[in-house]
């Protein structure tokens, strides 16, 4: 292991024995350099990296004031001591405080006081160089840590941000993404409302990762169903001891996330008592955990969704009107699957490779004939049906392209249309017109199920259906069934 390096020293005095003398005191703790006049001083400092200089006042030529002022605008580090033996007025003083000179020392010295001068000055010269480095260092780490949150706030838009919202070109969607980035970045509340599985949290999870937020967390929270007990612990916390089964503090969403965003869905079921709770918290940022009398504040911002319209839930008397107008500052509605045409194949191919991965069995796609269907069906469980239905046909699917004859039988049965018709077998009997006409309706559907599930082997499906393959025919060009374009018809 390597000596510690000594702070070095250097003397300037043309007398030697001065020299000698100081030597003496310094050597045991300092690398001590020698000069006998301010010219060769001056060619010891360009060669060597001085910490303190201890120079005497009167020397032939240039004074040690002189020269001490000259080495403070060359090496301002370096820490200046004068040595003088003459009672010197306050004009001699100034001149030394004009030079920047550290301490000067009177004749004659002490060596265990000129010793302790320069450990002083010395200790001062590292004392000002590890400011300067904390300095360089700070402002590197400022600017270091704000670029890695910008590159971490673009990581985190692109990965959760909007682009993350899968819709086509000309989506319905569309209108309402716009709106929500406009109010990412405003730290208002934001009411989003709209069918279940229509995709809330993904809105306000893209909405706070692309706000000045998107460096702190996020928490969602779905209170449909829950019990105010469980909604007030959620977000407020617990106060140990407070209830059975509360044997340590629990701290809620509200604190946790301070300064960041807290999306609270379903508060269309919130109960009278936690909506004055919510209140409270929109309109004050403070809240009470359960079993403590204390009031705590929150900074975090507030981003609620709704399944069901407030403003009939206000008019009423189920929903509050004030804790109504503190929500809706800003609004948003996320349309149903069956309003987002073009959405549902981009959504199925996206759901289908993320089930492929998860399940380990490889998919290259959708046919397009199953992609008409999934197309023209109305999707009333939204994003949580279809993710459901793109799951099952992986299951059983014998071949890396899923065909229509994996879907499910509803959903084959669904007869197309401009807006999607009824897709639900119970709608049948709501059809208008005769008897007859709603059967012919009813077995034209089951008809077109039975063979795209049979691939259109109409030999299969005649035996199925209990037909003969005339009987089967008759019926296609009664009803002008038709194989798709890209199916193959099979005898």
């Amino acid at each position: 292991m390597a000596a510690k390096s000594l702070p070095t020293v250097l003397i300037v005095d043309d007398e030697p024995h001065s020299i000698a003398a100081m030597r003496m005191a310094l050597e045991d703790d300092f690398s001590v350099l020698e000069a006998e006049s301010a010219e060769e001083a001056w060619e010891v400092m360009e060669e060597h990296w001085v910490h303190v200089v201890l120079s005497d006042q009167r020397m032939p030529g240039k004074t040690g004031i002189e020269f001490l002022s000259e080495v403070r605008d060359r090496w301002p580090e370096t820490v200046r001591i004068i040595v003088t033996g003459y009672t010197e007025s306050n004009d001699m003083i100034q001149a030394i405080n004009d030079a920047g000179i550290y301490q000067f020392i009177t004749k004659p010295w002490h060596p265990d006081q000129l010793l302790m001068a320069v450990k002083n000055a010395a200790r001062l010269f590292q004392l000002a160089r590890d400011h300067e480095r904390m300095s360089l260092e700070m402002r590197y780490l400022g600017s270091t840590v704000s670029a890695k949150l910008e590159d971490r706030r673009r990581v985190l838009q692109e990965g959760l941000g909007f682009d993350k919202v899968l819709r086509g070109p000309n989506s319905s969607l569309n209108a309402t993404i716009s709106l929500a980035q406009q109010y990412a970045s405003f730290d208002v509340p934001v009411l989003i409302s709209g069918e279940p599985g229509t995709g809330k949290t993904d809105m306000a999870r893209a909405m706070h990762y692309c706000s000045l937020r998107s460096d702190r967390p996020f928490f969602e929270l779905n209170c449909a169903g829950l019990t105010d007990e469980l909604v007030a612990a959620e977000l407020f916390g617990v106060k140990r001891g407070a209830a059975p089964g509360h044997s340590q503090t629990r701290v809620g969403l509200m604190q946790k996330a301070d300064r960041g965003t807290v999306f609270l869905n379903g508060v269309d079921s919130l109960s009278r008592a936690m909506q004055i709770a919510l209140l409270r918290v929109l309109t004050e940022g403070a809240f009470q955990p359960i079993g403590s009398h204390e009031t705590l504040t929150t900074g975090a911002r507030i981003l609620c969704g709704a399944h069901s319209d407030l403003r009939e839930a206000v008019a009423g008397g189920t929903f509050r009107s004030d804790l109504y107008f503190a929500l809706a500052v800003t609004e948003l509605t996320v349309p149903p699957l069956r309003g987002r045409q073009g959405d549902v194949a981009i959504l199925a191919e996206r759901l289908l490779h993320e089930a492929a991965e998860e399940h380990g069995k490889p998919a290259r796609g959708f046919s397009n004939a199953a992609l008409e269907f999934l197309e023209n069906y109305d999707w009333p469980g939204n994003l949580p049906e279809l993710r459901n239905e793109v799951v099952r046909m992986l299951i059983v699917a014998q071949d890396v392209t899923l065909g229509p004859e994996l879907i499910s039988r509803h959903i084959l049965q669904a007869e197309p249309g401009d807006q999607g018709a009824d897709r639900q077998a119970a709608h049948f009997a709501t059809f208008e017109g005769t008897l007859k006409e709603r059967v012919e309706m009813m077995e034209m559907r089951v008809l077109r199920e039975t063979l795209t599930r049979c691939k259109w082997n109409k030999s299969k499906a005649a035996a199925e259906l209990g037909l003969s393959r005339v009987g089967l025919r008759a019926k296609l060009d009664r009803y002008g069934i038709e194989p798709h374009a890209v199916a193959k018809e099979e005898d």
